[in-house]
């Protein structure tokens, strides 16, 4: 499985990608593959708080109910309102327009410290 290398990548699955002062976060295809078909994406609000590694949100698939993690601190500047009637657009494109939030990072530094593609590759892959 190939992971895009723009973004950067959190032993929970979620990636982050840079855009401009914000980030963008959503999920990997290898989390999507191990959830099946995504039926309800539940996300934190504008201007919530996020503590990196705590619980943001929730998603559920007809297999389970799984916990979403924040990869970085942050303020949520914007969410993905699509989400709320089509979550299957996770299981389509999660690297598109499945994607979660927007957040404006603490320190944009965090994003840094998270896995590349390559390692977040090697991890799935000893996971697996």
């Amino acid at each position: 499985m190939e992971f895009p290398k723009d973004l950067h990548y959190a032993k929970t699955h979620e990636w982050v990608k840079k855009s401009g002062d914000t980030v963008i976060i959503g999920i990997s295809a290898f989390a999507v593959e191990q959830l099946g078909d995504i039926t309800l994406v539940e996300l934190p609000d504008v201007d919530t708080a996020l503590d990196a590694e705590a619980t943001m949100g929730t998603i559920e698939s007809v297999k389970s109910v799984s916990d979403i993690y924040a990869p970085i601190t942050g303020t949520v500047s914007k969410i993905n309102e699509e989400l709320d009637d089509t979550p299957e657009l996770v299981n389509e494109e999660p690297y598109g327009t499945g994607w979660f939030i927007e957040v404006t990072p603490a320190d944009m530094g965090d994003v840094d410290k998270l896995l590349d593609a390559n390692a977040y590759a090697a991890f799935v892959a000893a996971e697996d």
